[in-house]
């Protein structure tokens, strides 16, 4: 009967709880008038969790206990770009198929098994410029996940059948290329960026495909995949100090061998400015880039162009595109800009949209207006802050996790960049200024060199006939080039 009652009174002492709390703290008239407490948030340094094993291998270690878990990540210096003359498609297939196609003493069924009795997934794969392989168990398996883990990467079968069905599936995804309008302008945008020739723009053919081998997976695995190309990153219940030892034992006799690359040329091709339209006639909607070629990361204006970015494009529903194309205008649903800094070589200048084919014209105007409006008028300094406080705020959740912390270090050793980078990442984007904003849009972006690509209905693109700009078309941008869609096969027209 108490227990009752006291459930019966709990609405009322929760009411007169609320009323108090109410009458100390009294409810804003409107979330923006919301104080919160400052928060800051200090991620640790590099050298906080970085260790050489005794062969050379760097090693970013965590002991994390919140969870009973492994966690590892491994970086390669291994990549398609230094594929062979006619395998394009060789160290992407090897990347999938060294976790798919069992090891020496186990066929990939078996492999697969073991893996899954000891509720472990291990992962590989390679890109361009870097490869990657992983794993994660419960920490009370860590012993016989790894050596899995070690025979996986050291001694890998290159299952026949694997492979073949893997090849299988890659000739299918080439027959696919011209599918959607997303594949056809990522592809035809960096051609049109970096040029026929660079290793970017080196894609698997039919050709290549077909002409891979189990010989040419095994010796391009036996040049490059040894812990002389590897950065791995180690997160979970375990102690620092046997975690160490342990791996010394995982890593010891496994021979030190080719050195993979660790950087790449940049294009020498010269982006031509102008209007590029590819007709793709079963779609309604067009799908438009607008750039050009940026810079490469590490320059004295490196945090002015982020903010830069952020107040054009970046920053979601507070950027100007977005705000203008999408919510003023409803053009489109996505939209923004990114101004890339390249890792190895220049990246790109992009803004983008996806429009109603008859709103691609008028939607182009408006983004051009606010790429000259960033050179032309000083922002605000509610602009500056409001980019600034989005990257300060949105800072602490690109760590949530030691291993997050860890992989970022990771892929700063890889790419050689300042490990006390991010020490000082958040201090350097606050001390950017209106001035700087303007100052950098000055320089670093270039409305006479903008090249503007547009797949989809060229006939309905190119006419316009937006409500709001009846009159304006496409080549009201400049000479509008159509171009025929490439080959699906060999990206060639």
């Amino acid at each position: 009967m108490k227990l009752k009652t006291m459930i019966l009174a709990l609405p009322a002492w929760l009411g007169l709880f609320g009323a108090v709390a109410m009458a100390k703290a009294p409810v804003p008239a409107h979330p923006e008038k919301i104080n919160y407490p400052a928060f800051t948030y200090e991620l640790p340094p590099a050298s906080q969790f970085r260790a050489v094993l005794s062969n050379g291998l760097v090693v970013y270690i965590a002991e994390d206990r919140l969870f009973p878990t492994f966690d590892m990540s491994v970086s390669l210096r291994v990549g398609g770009a230094i594929d062979p003359e006619g395998k394009a498609g060789l160290a992407a297939l090897m990347g999938e198929q060294i976790r798919d196609g069992g090891t020496k003493s186990l066929t990939p069924e078996e492999l697969d098994e073991k893996l899954d009795f000891l509720a472990a997934s291990a992962r590989t794969s390679i890109g361009d410029t870097r490869g990657r392989s992983g794993l994660s168990c419960l920490s009370k398996d860590v012993d016989a996940a790894l050596a899995l883990w070690v025979e996986m990467m050291r001694y890998p079968r290159f299952d026949e059948d694997r492979l073949r069905l893997a090849k299988e599936r890659r000739l299918q995804n080439i027959k696919r290329r011209n599918d959607s309008t997303n594949s056809i302008q990522g592809i035809e945008w960096g051609f049109l960026m970096n040029g026929e020739d660079h290793f970017s723009n080196r894609y698997p053919s039919s050709a290549s495909i077909s002409g891979i081998t189990r010989d040419d997976l095994a010796a391009f695995h036996h040049r490059f995949i040894h812990p002389g190309n590897m950065v791995i990153a180690v997160a979970g219940d375990f102690d620092r100090a046997v975690m160490l030892k342990k791996l010394e034992q995982v890593f010891a006799g496994w021979p030190i061998g080719e050195t993979g690359p660790t950087g790449f040329d940049a294009p020498t091709h010269k982006p031509k400015p102008g209007v590029y339209v590819l007709h793709k006639d079963d779609v309604n909607q067009g799908r438009v880039t607008i750039g050009h070629k940026s810079i490469v990361r590490g320059g004295p204006d490196e945090f002015a162009l982020q903010v830069m970015q952020g107040i054009l494009g970046a920053t979601g529903f507070r950027s100007r595109l977005v705000a203008r194309v999408r919510s003023n205008e409803g053009l489109a649903y996505n939209t923004g800009a990114r101004y890339e800094q390249g890792v190895n070589y220049a990246g790109d200048f992009t803004a983008w949209f996806q429009s109603k084919s008859n709103s691609c014209a008028y939607a182009t105007q408006i983004v051009l207006e606010e790429i000259n409006r960033m050179r032309d008028e000083k922002v605000s300094q509610q602009d500056v802050d409001d980019a600034v406080a989005y990257v300060v705020e949105s800072f602490p959740q690109r760590f949530p996790n030691k291993m997050a912390i860890l992989r970022t270090y990771l892929a700063d050793e890889h790419t050689g960049r300042d490990p006390k980078f991010w020490q000082s990442y958040v201090d350097n984007v606050k001390r950017v200024t209106p001035d700087d904003v303007l100052r950098v849009a000055k320089k670093y972006l270039h409305p006479d060199e903008l090249v503007i690509l547009a797949v989809g209905d060229a006939s309905a693109m190119r006419a316009g006939g937006h409500d709001k700009a009846p009159d304006l078309r496409l080549d009201g941008f400049g000479k509008v080039t159509e171009l025929p869609l490439r080959d699906p096969d060999t990206l060639t027209r």
